[in-house]
């Protein structure tokens, strides 16, 4: 009752492990041409015409200010989003798409956070996991012809259609 932080179930607001500085800035009157790759944090205030991606840091947060825009995909871990983005958006850990956030492109996350207000036009994927992710059914060799009963079971359960009961009016 009194500061017992065990019956809490709250969410932290990112990765205790993504870092919470700003190592660069980008700014309001800003405009690079050409893909940016960074480590660390990059707030962006201006505008990037290229890819922006983090180089091999799980920790790497990237920040987009109301002012800021992206026209390229995007490729970081970490994503704090109340800009605009054109292109596809491949956060590996958490996005959070604030109130002014507008993305054209597919959104790829594991984790999201998206206030209302926030724009996405485009598809929202879920990439979860390695465990999490589901292997195509194999194809049949020869004549090409669907069966469901054989892709039911090669998606684990099977299909029996004795125990379809059908009604009619």
């Amino acid at each position: 009752m009194w500061g017992n932080d065990k019956d809490r179930d709250e969410v932290p607001a990112r990765s205790p492990k993504a870092t919470n500085t700003v190592d660069t800035l980008i700014g309001r009157q800003t405009v690079i041409t050409g893909d940016v790759a960074f480590t660390g944090g990059l707030h962006v205030d201006g505008k990037v015409k290229g890819k922006v991606m983090a180089e091999s840091d799980k920790n790497a947060v990237l920040s987009v200010s109301e002012s800021g825009t992206i026209e390229g995909d995007v490729r970081v871990p970490h994503i704090v989003l109340n800009g605009s983005i054109e292109g596809d958006v491949h956060a590996d850990q958490r996005i959070t798409l604030s109130a002014k956030a507008k993305v054209n492109g597919n959104v790829y996350y594991r984790l999201i956070e998206m206030t209302s207000g926030a724009m996405v036009n485009g598809q929202m994927v879920h990439e979860g996991a390695a465990e999490d992710k589901v292997a195509p059914l194999p194809d049949r060799a020869g004549d090409g012809a669907a069966d469901p009963e054989e892709h039911s079971r090669a998606a684990g359960t099977l299909f029996d259609a004795s125990r379809e009961k059908k009604t009619s009016l």
